[in-house]
């Protein structure tokens, strides 16, 4: 065997393979801008196990930039933008914003409301009661909302709903 034509690592893969762990390092940091760049010099390069890779990663920052996009002025606002997503189709969307609201303010009554509608439009039913309670409860004023909310027209026939809406007829039979 002749030394000198031993394989040499192929300047493109180190190449490729140092852009792939600047941009993880970059992803690791939060600084999701430099590292799609980085993933994006990988996809383009001809290291296609690189690539493959580079292209799941890609999807994490454009996701996460995607978040910073839409920071919002208020949790109203924020609320506003998950309706639209409910109103898109966008279920799964909507509840990972619904469910931001709720982590940074676990009493927004209106985002507990949202819960409900979002839990009746995918016929989970007992998450619908259940937020549905929780946004009466926070603000009693929910409830005449929902009496009059066509997206709760799934639970139009559940006597648990019925109950949630109108106690005081509740109070009229138990007499």
């Amino acid at each position: 065997m002749n030394p000198s034509t031993s394989s040499a690592p192929d300047p493109k893969f180190v190449q490729a393979l140092q852009q792939y762990q600047d941009g993880l390092r970059a992803l690791q940091e939060h600084k999701f801008d430099k590292a799609k760049a980085l993933f994006q010099k990988v996809i383009h390069s001809s290291v296609r196990e690189l690539a493959d890779r580079a292209a799941i990663h890609l999807n994490t920052c454009n996701q996460r930039l995607e978040r910073q996009a839409n920071s919002f002025n208020s949790p109203e606002e924020h609320y506003d933008y998950a309706v639209s997503l409910i109103n898109l189709g966008d279920f799964v969307s909507a509840r990972e914003n619904l469910e931001d609201i709720l982590g940074q303010h676990p009493q927004a009554d209106y985002a507990l409301y949202g819960m409900a509608v979002l839990n009746c439009l995918m016929n989970r039913t007992e998450d619908a009661l259940h937020f549905l309670y929780e946004a009466i409860q926070a603000n009693p004023s929910n409830r005449l909302q929902a009496r009059n909310d066509s997206d709760f027209r799934n639970l139009a026939d559940d006597p648990r709903f019925t109950e949630l809406l109108y106690p005081e007829s509740i109070d009229d039979h138990s007499r």
